[in-house]
């Protein structure tokens, strides 16, 4: 198991350039189970849960072939319906398997998935839109079974108690776009990544009309073809990197980004008193300004909302205004599980309901800490980035499911980060 040795105190500087969306990669990778014809994906970031992915589409019967460092070839000639339990719980987003099995084969046997440890996911809302569609489902040690032999269009709702559900759209629009009729689904995720699954399935000859609102109407077909579709850039990622300079004291040109999709986390940074500077559509320059860091109040939301994967990295970008921030976490409100580590740095945080009270103005000082999930670990890095001394964040195994190549990046930010083996803490 590997750990990040970080000598913190450096301003990070150049540019850097954003991979592809973790998040639009692996709905994408599931739909490719919906045609026998080969799909090309291009600027597939090179991440751990790809692999994941990859490999149980490949347990499944599909052939997958890296064409070149970002671009990878998925046919699936001949598949089967069962995902196993000892390739699923590695990651939650396997569950995106479940609508593509059941829109092609009519039957499904996915066993319930793994994930981060932040809270509870459930994917009531996925069956419940399965069984509007005329799905019946069963569990059966620990798998879902679903029968879809009369699997038809329908009205689906899919709003629940903290708004949409992303992955719960994702299965159900590729359970719809083979289901014979029209389906209607309400309160469907806006977030880019499901516009973006759309785009391919539109690409592949599915037809659905409302791309990038809340209701959208899919009218089923009886096959689907192969396409080449390019990958939107991580706008998770883009975030991260904005809010890297300012806290170090640096100056970062991210580059490859989609700026329209960061309308909200632009509008707090600016209010926290980051420069930006926006050069294209694809290119945002970020520094601090020169009166400081600024106090705010921030609420994560469903997207155009500010971002519950960047909640953990604000909350440390925050630590360094001087003053009392509020962030309130509208998702998961158990998603704070970073904040004891930066009270180990140092930091002055501390949880009132659902809800971080970040005192800011204290210098961080490094320490070891211990990544819990993906988001926590990648704000914990920039914490010790920022900090006095020296850092070892363990269990980065977290940062690799969602972040390519980071300490290279880093490194050539001009960071002092290590990936070394953890027994050297044991030395």
């Amino acid at each position: 198991m590997d750990l990040f040795h970080i000598q913190g105190g450096r301003p990070l500087s150049g540019t850097v350039t954003v991979s592809g969306s973790k998040n639009a990669a692996l709905p994408m990778l599931a739909a490719t189970l919906l045609t026998a014809e080969p799909c090309i994906l291009e600027n597939v970031p090179r991440l751990s849960d790809i692999s994941s992915m990859i490999e149980i589409l490949e347990f499944l019967g599909a052939e997958v072939t890296w064409l070149a460092e970002e671009t990878l070839e998925v046919q699936c000639k001949q598949i089967s319906s069962l995902a196993p339990y000892e390739l699923v719980r590695r990651m939650r987003a396997s569950i995106c398997v479940l609508g593509p099995l059941v829109g092609r084969l009519r039957q499904a046997k996915v066993s319930l998935p793994g994930g981060c440890v932040f809270g509870q996911r459930p994917i009531d809302l996925h069956l419940k839109g399965l069984v509007k569609l005329g799905c019946q489902w069963h569990m059966e040690g620990g798998y879902m079974v679903v029968d879809a032999e009369k699997l038809r269009g329908g009205a689906v709702f899919l709003g629940g108690p903290q708004g949409s559900t992303v992955t719960g759209s994702t299965n159900i629009i590729t359970a719809a776009v083979m289901a014979e009729g029209v389906t209607r689904i309400e309160c469907a995720a806006c977030e880019p990544e499901v516009v973006d699954l759309c785009h391919m399935l539109v690409a592949m000859g599915a037809h659905i009309d409302g791309i990038g609102s809340s209701i959208l109407t899919i009218r089923g077909v009886p096959s689907l073809h192969g396409c080449r579709h390019r990958i939107i850039p991580d706008r998770i990622e883009a975030g991260t990197w904005l809010m890297a300079a300012p806290l170090t004291g640096g100056t970062l040109t991210v580059q490859g980004a989609c700026i329209e999709h960061l309308g909200a986390v632009l509008d707090r940074l600016d209010e926290a008193g980051v420069t930006l500077e926006v050069l294209d559509a694809q290119t945002i320059r970020s520094k601090r300004s020169p009166q400081g860091l600024k106090t705010i109040q921030a609420t994560t939301f469903p997207y155009p909302g500010f971002p519950t994967d960047l909640q953990a990295q604000l909350t440390t970008l925050l630590t360094a205004a001087q003053g009392i921030s509020i962030i309130t976490e509208r998702i998961y409100h158990q998603r704070f599980m970073h904040v004891p580590e930066l009270q180990r740095m140092g930091a002055d945080v501390r949880i009132e309901g659902s809800s971080a009270i970040v005192h800011g103005g204290r210098p961080l000082c490094g320490a070891p800490v211990m990544s819990s999930d993906l988001r926590a670990s990648v704000s914990l890095v920039l914490a010790a980035l920022a900090a006095q001394g020296e850092s070892f964040v363990q269990r980065i195994y977290h940062l690799d499911r969602g972040y390519a190549f980071l300490d290279l990046k880093l490194q050539a930010m001009g960071a002092q980060i290590q990936r070394l083996d953890a027994s050297v803490l044991k030395m």
